[in-house]
C-alpha cells in the first residue's frame, strides 16, 4: 500500500516540477521554498496529531508566515513585471487566495490553539498551493480591463469569498469530526484538541456570512464591469465559472434565510458549506481546466469585451 502512495506523491510531485519549469528562474526557487514551507507544515500537523499534544504546533506558525511572505514576494515581482495589479491569471489568484487563507489561519490562532484546528487548516493551504502548481504560467501582460476599479474590486471580492468560504468549510469538517466523536462518547478524541462545539458552529456561521457578503460584492462588481464592457446576457448565462458562483452564492442565501426562520440545524448547515466549498473549488480551478470560461483577465488570452469579465 505505501509502494502505491509514495509512487502517487513522486509522480504528482514530478508533474509539479515539470510545470514550475515555466516560471522564471526567480519565481520557480521562491515557489519551490512555499511549497517545501507548506510541505513541511503539514507534516509537522501530521506529527502534532500523533504525539497528542502541542508539541509541533511551534512549528506551524512561523512556517505558514514564510510561505505567506514568500507568496507575497511573487506577486511583487508579477506586479513589476506586468506594471498592473498581478490578478490577471488563475495562478495568481490562486496564489492571492492562499496567502488570504494563511492570514486568516494565522489571525485565528492567536485565540484558537487547539491541535487539529491547526492541522487540518494547514493541510488545506497545502492543498491550495499544489492546486497553484498545476496552473502555474508565467505573468500574463494585463489587458486594459484589468486596472478598471470594477475589475479590481471583483477579484479581491471574490478572493476573500473563498478565503471565508474555506474558514467555512474548516470549521464545518471539524465540527463534523467532533460531533462524531462526541457522539460516540469518545471525549478524549475531542478534549484539547478541536475547539468545543460552539465556538466551531460560530466560526461556521460566520465564514458563511462573510463569504455571501463578500461574493454579494464580487457580483455586483462584476455586473459593474460586465455593464462597462456591455457583455451581454447570453454571455452571463452560459459561463460556467459565472453560473456556479451565482449558484453558491443563492445556496449561502438559503442557509443564512433559513438559520433565521426555522433554526437550520447546524449539522445541515455544516453539509451545505462543504457542497458550497465544492462548487467554489471547481468554479475556480476546474472550470478553467475542463470548461471553457472567457472569466480571464490576461491580456494575450483576452478576445472581446463580451467573453471576458
Amino acid at each position: 500500500m505505501w509502494e502505491h502512495v509514495n509512487g502517487a506523491i513522486h509522480r504528482t510531485l514530478l508533474g509539479l516540477e515539470i510545470v514550475m519549469f515555466e516560471l522564471p528562474l526567480s519565481e520557480m526557487i521562491i515557489f519551490a521554498v512555499v511549497i517545501a514551507a507548506y510541505l513541511a507544515a503539514a507534516a509537522a500537523g501530521v506529527l502534532q496529531l500523533l504525539a497528542g499534544g502541542e508539541k509541533y504546533r511551534r512549528f506551524l506558525l512561523p512556517l505558514v508566515s514564510l510561505a505567506v511572505t514568500l507568496e507575497a514576494v511573487i506577486l511583487i515581482f508579477r506586479a513589476v513585471a506586468i506594471k498592473a495589479v498581478p490578478l490577471t491569471g488563475l495562478f495568481e489568484s490562486m496564489i492571492v487566495l492562499t496567502i488570504a487563507f494563511g492570514l486568516t489561519y494565522l489571525f485565528l490562532s492567536i485565540g484558537i490553539q487547539r491541535v487539529w484546528f491547526g492541522s487540518v487548516m494547514v493541510w488545506v493551504m497545502l492543498v491550495l498551493i499544489l492546486l497553484a502548481a498545476v496552473v502555474a504560467k508565467p505573468a500574463s501582460p494585463a489587458s486594459a480591463m484589468a486596472s478598471r476599479p470594477w475589475a479590481i474590486a471583483h477579484g479581491i471580492s471574490m478572493a476573500l469569498a473563498s478565503a471565508a468560504a474555506m474558514l467555512a468549510t474548516a470549521s464545518a469538517v471539524l465540527y463534523l469530526y467532533s460531533r462524531r466523536k462526541l457522539k460516540r462518547k469518545d471525549l478524549l478524541g475531542v478534549l484539547g484538541k478541536v475547539p468545543n462545539i460552539e465556538k466551531l458552529e460560530r466560526m461556521n456561521l460566520l465564514g458563511v456570512k462573510l463569504c455571501f457578503i463578500l461574493l454579494t460584492f464580487g457580483l455586483v462588481s462584476g455586473i459593474g464591469l460586465s455593464i462597462s464592457l456591455k457583455m451581454t446576457s447570453r454571455a452571463w448565462l452560459t459561463d460556467p465559472k459565472i453560473v456556479l458562483i451565482e449558484i453558491v452564492w443563492l445556496l449561502l442565501g438559503v442557509i443564512l434565510v433559513l438559520w433565521k426562520t426555522i433554526k437550520l440545524k447546524e449539522k445541515t448547515i455544516a453539509y451545505m458549506t462543504l457542497v458550497a466549498f465544492a462548487l467554489i473549488l471547481f468554479a475556480v480551478v476546474g472550470t478553467s481546466v475542463f470548461c471553457e470560461t472567457g472569466h480571464d483577465f490576461a491580456g494575450s488570452n483576452v478576445k472581446t469585451g463580451e467573453q471576458a469579465i
